[in-house]
This record gives structure tokens, C-alpha cells and sequence, in this order.
């Protein structure tokens, strides 16, 4: 009797740790969408720091979801982070967007360009990339680096000339918020779409989870479902395990 009493409080002890330190340290989540396009690809494992950014009932790990807590030993993320947080329209879903606005920021989009408090940020032509969907599908897109306040730069893709989410009224992040996009700038429900429509509004930062700063795998799913078995092997992305991400 001893003995299983002792086995029941081992498995517990692990457990235990294993949520702690998912909670307090890091975990790892698979990305399912093309939004985060080229940073992060379809089939991506990601590594979600939680400490930068403090703690809340949001930083619990993703199979236990409980109401929104305030923040401890909380701080705001920087423009350019690429931020892992519960969707605000069903918190057991995780998702993945870059922070391009704080508190107190106004936002607005002309013409396909982002423009932040008045001024439209910096972004170059750098040729052409191609964007994969979930059926595996890739087709050719322009582009660009976009260059935040601050300096940081990042990757962005334009698929549409004159996309549907091209142009935005200026908005103003209220506090305790932030205006989140996607790389992918044509397929992203991102803080440009109300949450009713589908997309994340503007974000609560009680929603935050953590910091993406490195990916510790990549298969190309899409590719693998039309080959056989023996060939999965091949679609595992070798070149992106254990890189950082920007």
C-alpha cells in the first residue's frame, strides 16, 4: 500500500514541475497558419518565453484555461516582439502575432503601408518569396522590410496590390493593450479585425502568454500528407531547428 501511495506522489511530484515550469519558464507551441509568413512557417515549433513579460492566469500552460488575472511582475513587450497570447474571442486557442503598437500609439494603415503615430514607417522592396497555405500550395509574393520606430526590421509579405486590409482609420492603443499584425500582411486576422469578425483587435495584455525568441523545430506538414510514410523524414525544415527568431 506504501509503495503505490509513494508511485501516486512521484507521478503528482512530476506533474507538478512539468506544469511549473511550462508555466514560469517557457513552452513550446506549433504554428498552424501562414499569418506569421516568412518569419514563422506553417509547421513551425516554437519556444514561448513567459518571464519577460510577467505572469497571469493567461501564462498557465495551454490545456488549462481559466478567467483573466491581473499581471505580476508585469512588463510591456517591445514594438517588434513577436508575442505568443490567448485569442480573445475563445482563450484556450494560443496564438501568434508581432507587436508593432503600445499603449497610448496611434495606428493607422494607408494604402497597404503601417503608420504609426503620424508617420508612416519605413519599409523596402526586397524582391519576391512565396507563401505556402495549409493544403501545401505556394504562390509568389513581393517582399518588403519594414523598419519599426527604434530601428528593429523584419520580413513582411504583400500578396495584394489592394488588399482588403490595406487601409485602417487611425487608432488610438488604449492603456493595458497593444495592436498586434502579422507578417503576412493579406492573411492575417490580426488587430485590424474586430474580434467578432475573427481577428484579435485590439489586445488585452492579461492575454499575453509569452516571448518568441527561438524555434526548436519545423516540418512541412502540408508537403508530408501527399507522401508516403518513409519519405516524412525529408520534410523536416533541418535549417530552422534551434534558430533564433526576429
Amino acid at each position: 500500500m506504501k509503495g503505490w501511495i509513494k508511485s501516486v506522489f512521484d507521478v503528482a511530484l512530476i506533474v507538478l514541475i512539468v506544469i511549473a515550469g511550462k508555466t514560469a519558464i517557457a513552452e513550446p507551441y506549433y504554428v498552424p497558419s501562414g499569418s506569421m509568413e516568412p518569419t514563422l512557417q506553417i509547421g513551425d515549433e516554437l519556444l514561448a518565453t513567459k518571464y519577460p513579460y510577467g505572469y497571469s492566469s493567461a501564462s498557465l500552460p495551454i490545456f488549462i484555461t481559466l478567467p483573466n488575472t491581473e499581471r505580476i511582475l508585469g512588463a510591456l513587450p517591445q514594438r517588434g516582439d513577436i508575442i505568443v497570447f490567448r485569442w480573445p474571442g475563445n482563450r484556450s486557442q494560443i496564438w501568434v502575432k508581432r507587436v508593432v503598437g503600445l499603449p497610448g500609439d496611434r495606428i493607422a494603415m494607408k494604402n497597404g503601408r503601417l503608420w504609426i503615430n503620424g508617420a508612416p514607417v519605413g519599409l523596402q522592396a526586397d524582391g519576391m518569396g512565396f507563401a505556402e497555405d495549409e493544403t501545401g500550395t505556394r504562390q509568389p509574393v513581393s517582399r518588403f522590410i519594414e523598419t519599426l520606430p527604434g530601428g528593429r526590421q523584419h520580413t513582411i509579405f504583400k500578396e495584394q496590390v489592394f488588399g482588403m486590409l490595406d487601409n485602417m482609420p487611425e487608432v488610438t492603443v488604449p492603456p493595458n493593450h497593444l495592436f498586434v499584425m502579422g507578417d503576412n500582411r493579406d492573411d492575417s486576422a490580426d488587430s485590424r479585425v474586430p474580434v467578432d469578425a475573427g481577428g484579435v483587435g485590439l489586445l488585452p495584455v492579461s492575454d499575453l502568454v509569452g516571448r518568441v525568441d527561438a524555434l526548436v523545430g519545423s516540418w512541412d506538414m502540408a508537403a508530408a500528407k501527399n507522401r508516403p510514410v518513409w519519405d516524412w523524414p525529408s520534410d523536416l525544415r533541418l535549417s530552422r531547428f534551434f534558430t533564433a527568431v526576429r
